[in-house]
Order: structure tokens, then sequence, then C-alpha cells
């Protein structure tokens, strides 16, 4: 005898999903979940890039300089393949900031968002800091050796740009969600940190320069690597607005998690 779970209309049970995935996003007890999976994501990003830039240093030279660069990239493909689902993977502040501004993502929840961020890169530059002291300038980013601050801006501009096109482009079809949008962001991650690298660091992240900044006490060039991204996920959502149109349903899945079925 037919299951009649099994003879439900594809649309029909596509709904179904869509309201359960409302459901748990709408519901605030289950918001501590999300944060710490922002903290925990985030914590490993800060940890590999970092890590694996210490080990590329001069002073260092455990890691090659493209497998220092690689790693950033492989470490978020594995964290959007285990924690995507239940906070959607910002691990980034211009990454809530581009969600939000495409509507995919409330504002209301960036504070929090943001904070368990910073949390959790905090907490990798401060045992980064432990096992290893200020080696290698702790990872740090920094524009490279002739390289102008203005130079680096503009290239941490238009990477993050890059990022934010490629996260909100895969993030727009229900067939990009998950194992593909995991593929093309660790990819992108990883050319970035290849070609650019050596000019800017290829941060594209506040929390990845500032925490490992303020862990080994040196903030003059922060300002770079909170500048350059934000006006990159600005321009990255303008990008999408007009390659894309309006944001979809898969996008707004994709950006908030959905946090396994209701209890």
């Amino acid at each position: 005898m037919r299951d009649p779970a099994s003879s439900e209309h594809p649309s029909r049970l596509a709904r179904l999903s869509e309201a359960s995935a409302t459901v748990n996003f709408a519901d605030p007890a289950r918001e501590w979940r999300r944060l710490l999976a922002e903290s925990w994501g985030t914590f490993l990003l800060v940890l590999v890039g970092a890590g694996a830039a210490i080990g590329a240093s001069s002073d260092v030279l455990h890691v090659s300089a493209l497998a220092a660069a690689v790693a950033p990239g492989i470490v978020v493909m594995a964290i959007v393949y285990f924690m995507g689902s239940v906070s959607g993977a910002h691990l980034n502040p211009a990454v809530t900031l581009a969600f939000c501004l495409r509507g995919n993502f409330p504002w209301a929840r960036a504070p929090g968002y943001i904070v368990a961020q910073f949390l959790g890169g905090i907490a990798a530059a401060a045992l980064l800091t432990f096992i290893f002291g200020t080696e290698g300038h702790l990872g740090a980013t920094m524009p490279g050796e002739g390289i102008s601050d203005l130079k680096a801006l503009i290239v941490e501009i238009v990477l993050t740009a890059g990022l934010v096109n490629t996260i909100l482009g895969t993030a727009s079809g229900a067939r990009n969600v998950g194992a593909n949008a995991a593929l093309a962001v660790g990819g992108y991650i990883a050319v970035a940190g290849i070609w650019a690298g050596w000019i800017s660091g290829a941060s594209m992240n506040p929390v990845r320069s500032v925490a490992v900044d303020l862990a080994r006490g040196v903030l003059g060039e922060s300002w770079l690597y909170v500048v350059g991204p934000l006006a990159g996920a600005l321009l990255g959502v303008a990008l999408e607005w007009l390659l894309k149109g309006p944001p979809t349903k898969a996008g707004s899945e994709a950006a908030q998690g959905m946090d396994g079925p209701p209890d």
C-alpha cells in the first residue's frame, strides 16, 4: 500500500519544509544555537586562517604560503557543511550585513550574530597568543611589502565584493544551498588568498583581522580591514540586485539556517 506521505505533491512538501524553517527561525528559544554556531564557526576560521599564516611566516616556515592561502577556504567549506543549516554560517560581519541589506536576514538579529562572531574570533586569537606568543605577527593581515594602504584597501573592497556576490548568488537558488554553496564559497576564499594574500592578506572579514590585532596590541592598520570588507559588502549586494533582481526564499533559508525540526 502506498505511503500517503510519499504521494504528497512536491510543491506541498516544499511549502511544509519552508514553513518548518520559518517556525524554527522565529523561535527565540533556538537563538542560542545560532549564536553558538556563529561563535564556534568563527573561532575555527580565525584559528585556522591566522594559525596557517603564522606557520607560513618568515620566522617559522612550517607551512607553505600556498597552503596558508588555501586553508581558510577549506575550513569555511567544512563549516558550511557541518553547521550551515543551524545559523547560515555567516562567520563574518560583512556577510551578515550583506544578508541584511539583501533582505534575506532580519536586522534585529544582526547585532547578536556580530557579537558572537567577534567573541569567537577573539577567543581564537587568544588561544594562538597562548601557543605562539607574537610569533609571525600572530598571523595578522597586513599590506604586503611595498603595498600602500590605499592599494590594500581597494583590494579588500574588490575581494569582499566578489565573496559576497558568490555567497548571495549561490544562496539565491534552492539547488545551490548547502553542499554546492560550500564548494563555491570555500573555493572563492582559497583563490582570493592565492592571488591577493601577498597584497592585503586577503582578509575579507573584520573579525579575522581585528581579533588578531587586538591580541597583538597593534591596531594601526585595522581600519583597512573594517572599511574594506564593509564597503565590499555594499558593492556585492548592489551587484546581486543588478544580476538577480529581488531576493529569493532560498536566499533567506540559506541566510537563516533551518535549525532542525520543531520540538
